[in-house]
């Protein structure tokens, strides 16, 4: 009998976790155990767990199986995805029945039937790794967010919740590389639109001539090309919602012609007069500061007003570095399954190395980072020598103390130097560099300007 992956088990009676160790190392893979609930959040941050076998009471003087649910849902929100099994005494079958309604697998009473138990965790392991696995990153459209554990988080977690039944115009700030366009699906998906579509526009890769043709659609005989009538983005997203990315790269021009187009809940497509009504809900995203915009006079005051409804901060990694590790598993995880590798968790001082990194390419850096490690690495543990972040720092800060600087520096600093001279006019950046503006759009988000 093939044996499963790993089996965590949560017991403050050590002669049972003893005698569950013995029982269960002939059905996976590994059986970790923990003799206090203190420890999950850095066992679930360092290693891949298929299964927990969790205990539901642990202090002697408190006996109400209340622990046991509040380590539950610690789980739930730290890996939505990752069955528990949970480990009672018959009298409290009840609480049992109330964990499964939050989120508990199955459950097994105590004192158990080794045949049941054995019989329940394989059950319940087999049927999750038959279940698709879905990371939220911004590569991972279809993923669901991450939402790890920091307070950081946990306070953007439930303010999405708050908001995301509701109609209201939302515009999520944060760096490249945060995951804006993951929240924004996940606040779709939350949302009472969700049967609906999602349409995501990247509003700095399109062409200044073709925004309205693209946002609001065209009829037939526009322009040269247009053989028929073509709804836009606006007219897709009908019933659900619009996402438009990069908001604050739009020009001021044609903020005028977005801002109508929000506020009258129609739109007219090129080559048309007639009005068409529209149903979406907005979300908009940026790594601009709008409101420094707004002082400049390069961005709309009042569509700052329309977009701006709910405001929702993405902070980078390097500000919730609790979560470094979690998403690190998680990418793990994907691709050790992706591309057949050993692998399957993090060392104690790997996690060390990427806490102290400062990830200035924020997620998307750290999923490329674990790919390339996971792609490399021969064992079962992910070691600091696997991602090179030493390395890659070490080496930066030797050319920089040389004065030399690489090509990648130069051209980091010419497409800085170009867009600030442009005030942010990315067509006019690019002219001046020489290349498209899609090439400037690649660029920028390579080097995560």
């Amino acid at each position: 009998m093939a044996k499963r992956g790993t089996l965590l088990v949560v017991d403050d009676n050590k002669s049972i976790l003893t005698s569950l160790q013995i029982l269960l190392e002939d059905v996976f893979e590994r059986v970790i155990t923990l003799s206090s609930p203190g420890g999950l959040t850095s066992v679930l941050g360092r290693e891949t767990v298929d299964v927990v076998l969790l205990d539901m009471n642990y202090t002697s003087a408190v006996n109400n199986g209340n622990e046991g649910l509040h380590w539950l849902n610690e789980i739930k929100r730290m890996r939505p995805g990752l069955p528990v099994v949970l480990f009672t005494a018959f009298a409290d079958i009840e609480l049992a029945v109330r964990g499964l309604k939050e989120g508990a697998a199955d459950f097994v009473v105590k004192p158990w039937d080794n045949a049941r138990l054995v019989q329940t965790l394989q059950d319940v392991c087999d049927k999750h790794r038959l279940q698709p696995t879905t990371v939220g990153t911004p590569q991972d459209k279809g993923g669901r967010m991450e939402w790890g554990t920091s307070a950081e988080m946990a306070e953007l977690h439930r303010m999405v919740q708050r908001c995301s039944t509701t109609d209201a115009n939302m515009l999520i700030t944060g760096e490249n590389g945060t995951g804006k366009e993951v929240l924004a699906r996940e606040i779709h998906a939350l949302s009472g639109r969700k049967g609906g579509p999602m349409v995501a526009v990247d509003m700095g890769a399109i062409p200044d001539a073709l925004f309205e043709s693209e946002l609001f659609g065209s009829v037939k005989g526009a322009f040269t090309g247009a053989q028929t009538d073509r709804p836009g983005r606006f007219e897709a997203a009908e019933g659900g919602t619009l996402f438009l990315d990069e908001i604050g790269n739009l020009p001021l021009h044609l903020q005028a012609k977005l801002l109508t187009c929000i506020q009258q809940k129609q739109v007219v497509r090129v080559g048309s007069n007639t009005p068409r009504a529209v149903n979406i809900r907005l979300i908009c995203a940026t790594n601009r500061n709008l409101e420094e915009m707004v002082g400049q006079g390069e961005f709309r005051e009042d569509l700052l007003y329309r977009i701006n409804t709910i405001r929702l901060h993405l902070p980078p990694l390097r500000e919730r570095r609790t979560d470094i590790a979690p998403l690190a598993l998680m990418f793990l995880q994907r691709y050790a399954v992706q591309y057949g590798r050993p692998v399957r968790r993090l060392a104690e001082e790997t996690i060390r190395a990427m806490e102290q990194y400062a990830w200035p390419g924020n997620i998307r850096e750290l999923q490329h980072a674990v790919e390339r490690a996971v792609i490399l690495c021969d064992a079962e543990e992910l070691m600091p020598e696997h991602l090179h972040l030493s390395a890659h720092a070490g080496a930066n800060a030797a050319v920089e103390e040389r004065g030399v600087r690489t090509l990648e520096q130069l051209e980091v600093d010419a497409l800085k130097q170009a867009i600030a001279s442009c005030k942010g006019n990315f067509s006019l950046a690019a002219a001046r560099l020489g290349i498209s503006r899609q090439t400037l759009y690649n660029k920028m988000k390579r080097y995560g300007l």
